[in-house]
């Protein structure tokens, strides 16, 4: 049986939860780090990124909840809401996904951010290693100008900090990401799931920081997408944030002071957790 383990997009928050989360499926018996293969889109991907370090569980939830071991996280001034006007209005008479994530890489190029090189520090402080692991892991980023998805890899010559801050280059928030002369923003902008990615693995387990809906325009509904991965012959479950959690995340995923809450919110969740597969 091959086991797949996908990992969607949430923010910091995102990170700290599914870190929580997936702790807390381990202190109940269900260690999942044995996935065979993980899709990372996001704050999924720093979390598949982590994941490959050699670190165990405790050690990475450490790095959630202590001060002193935290990543140097830059505050996000950013009007979630205002964000999202834009990117509606964006996208605006766009008649396909790819028209659509093409209008979507215009806004987060010429958006006012942060310099690239400090936000890549953001990343580099995140990941315990930056070496790609072993195992198969796909970090999926997009295309600002072309609006092509870009799934990297081990095989894609790309250092692991430049994809994991390609596919958190969230657009309009943080700057595109400079790979191989292109320009990259956040995998989100395809989906924030991607669970597509991981067909043909016997069964998977994708976990959703944000729920099921996605905040950015997505090629297919979730739905659909796992329907065709349950028709494809694999056994999906799909767990989000309880009460508890989402109250921990709270309404900015972006505020690194969710990081700790998030973290304990998710470690208790997980470790309570009956994953329904279908």
């Amino acid at each position: 049986m091959t086991e797949a383990l996908v990992l969607g997009g949430g923010g910091v928050a995102g990170v700290a939860w599914t870190t929580g989360l997936l702790t807390g499926l381990a202190d109940a018996g269900h260690d999942v780090s044995g996935a065979e293969l993980i899709v990372g889109t996001s704050a999924g991907s720093t979390v598949a990124a982590q994941l490959g370090s050699g670190l165990g569980w405790e050690d990475l939830y450490a790095r959630q909840i202590d001060p002193a071991l935290q990543a140097a996280e830059i505050m996000a001034e950013v009007d979630l809401a205002n964000l999202g006007s834009e990117i509606a209005a964006a996208v605006r008479g766009a008649t396909s996904a790819a028209e659509i994530r093409r209008a979507v890489g215009r806004l987060a190029l010429e958006a006012e951010t942060v310099p690239e090189r400090e936000r890549r520090a953001v990343i580099e402080s995140r990941l315990p290693s930056h070496e790609w692991s072993a195992r198969a892991v796909k970090i999926v980023a997009v295309d600002a100008k072309s609006g092509e998805p870009r799934v990297f890899d081990s095989t894609s010559g790309v250092s692991l900090v430049d994809a994991v801050a390609a596919s958190c280059a969230v657009p309009g928030v943080w700057p595109p990401v400079t790979v191989g002369g292109h320009r990259y923003i956040d995998g989100g902008v395809r989906s924030h799931l991607n669970a597509d990615y991981a067909a043909g693995a016997s069964r998977i387990l994708v976990v959703a920081p944000l729920g099921q809906t996605s905040m950015l325009p997505s090629e297919k509904p979730l739905a659909q997408t796992l329907e065709e991965l349950r028709a494809g012959g694999s056994e999906v479950a799909v767990v989000e944030p309880d009460e508890a959690s989402r109250l921990a995340i709270g309404a900015n995923a972006l505020d690194p002071a969710t990081r700790g809450p998030a973290a304990e919110a998710g470690r208790v969740q997980g470790r309570g957790l009956t994953i329904e597969w279908t």
